[in-house]
Order: structure tokens, then C-alpha cells, then sequence
């Protein structure tokens, strides 16, 4: 068992970490499958111990927008709501790498939750983070200039140098693989970035 990464998971009392062992069922999924689509009702929540998740949301003309990455230690906010509420889920969640970790069903979560204050913190906290990010997303999108958010998330990615396609960052960001096309351009144009296929360089 792997999720020592989960901030709750080392304070539970014995009686509350057997349950949680005993509900627990492993998974392993390769890169780039769906876990549930937007619309979905989520049966299971997932706790990720290892890997990648992408939470996007899709219009009716398929346009995209990432509204997070899940990572190890992260439970997703989208999955908790739509499996603890019955309710369609308001997002899509694809694998960006191979991704390992457990499932708990809903009738276990609310029996975890209803046992375990330490667990109940722990949801509180997620959603704090979760609205947090997601304000933050709805103020860039509103008041930011597509530039300026296609250089914050290049510098986010922690490298130089990026592999990557604009049609990703077009999902990424919320607009068209043509217009990031056309605003990457730009960019190289004032020398702020040097494009070359399947990569994009800083300065």
C-alpha cells in the first residue's frame, strides 16, 4: 500500500485504516485513456499514487480547457462531488502519463468520511485548493491577455526547453490551435520564444 503521500493517511486510527485497506481496490492504467467523461455519474473515487491526471471540461463544439492536473496525494474534486452527490460529473479526466492507485466506492467514501474527522479535513481541504485554482483560472482567462497566459504556462513547465504541440496549449488555455498559432508567432517574432516542431525554447 502506497499512499503514504496522502496527508490523512498516517492519522488514522487503526480501526479506520483497516476499513480503508479492506474497501481499497488497485489499479494500473496506461497514458491517455479516460477515466469518466464529463456527464458521467462517477461510481468510485480514485486516490492516485503514482502519475498524471488531466481534469478538462468540453463545449458542444468540442473546444477544450484544462482546469487542473491531479497529481500523487491529490483527490479530485470533480470525481468526490459526482460519486458522493449521484450527480453528473462537470468534467472529463484522461491519463497524461501511466498512472497508479487505488479506488474506493461511494458507499465507503461517506462510511470513511463519517468515521474519520481527519479524513473530513481532508475533503474541506481539497475543494479550498481546488476553488482556489479554479477562481484563479476563471480571473486569467477574464483579464489576461493570451500572450501573457501562454508564457506563464510555458515558464510553469520548469524548462527551457518544451515538448509539446499548440494544440495542447490551445486545450490547455482555452482557445483554438490556430490562434495560439498565431500568437506563438508573435512571440518569436519580439524573440521571446523559438519555435521548432513538436518544441517551443524561452529566451
Amino acid at each position: 500500500m502506497n499512499l503514504e503521500s496522502y496527508s490523512f493517511y498516517n492519522k488514522l486510527d487503526s480501526n479506520t485504516l483497516e476499513f480503508l485497506k479492506k474497501h481499497l481496490t488497485p489499479i494500473k492504467v496506461p497514458k491517455n485513456n479516460i477515466l469518466f467523461f464529463q456527464g458521467d455519474v462517477c461510481d468510485n473515487i480514485l486516490f492516485l499514487t503514482s502519475g498524471k491526471v488531466r481534469l478538462y471540461i468540453q463545449s458542444a463544439d468540442a473546444d477544450e480547457i484544462t482546469l487542473y492536473q491531479l497529481k500523487e496525494g491529490e483527490q479530485c474534486i470533480i470525481n468526490t462531488a459526482s460519486s458522493i452527490s449521484q450527480t453528473e460529473a462537470i468534467g472529463s479526466a484522461v491519463t497524461v502519463t501511466d498512472i497508479e492507485g487505488y479506488l474506493l466506492d461511494t458507499s465507503s467514501v461517506k462510511a470513511l468520511a463519517s468515521m474519520s474527522d481527519v479524513y473530513q479535513s481532508f475533503l474541506f481541504s481539497i475543494y479550498t485548493l481546488r476553488i482556489s485554482a479554479l477562481a484563479k483560472l476563471v480571473n486569467d482567462i477574464k483579464f489576461k491577455k493570451l500572450d501573457e497566459r501562454i508564457l506563464d504556462w510555458l515558464k510553469s513547465q520548469k524548462s527551457k526547453t518544451i515538448e509539446t504541440t499548440h494544440e495542447t496549449i490551445a486545450n490547455e488555455l482555452g482557445s483554438t490551435r490556430v490562434v495560439v498559432s498565431r500568437v506563438l508567432k508573435e512571440l518569436e517574432n519580439t524573440q521571446k520564444v523559438t519555435l521548432t516542431r513538436g518544441c517551443i525554447t524561452l529566451y
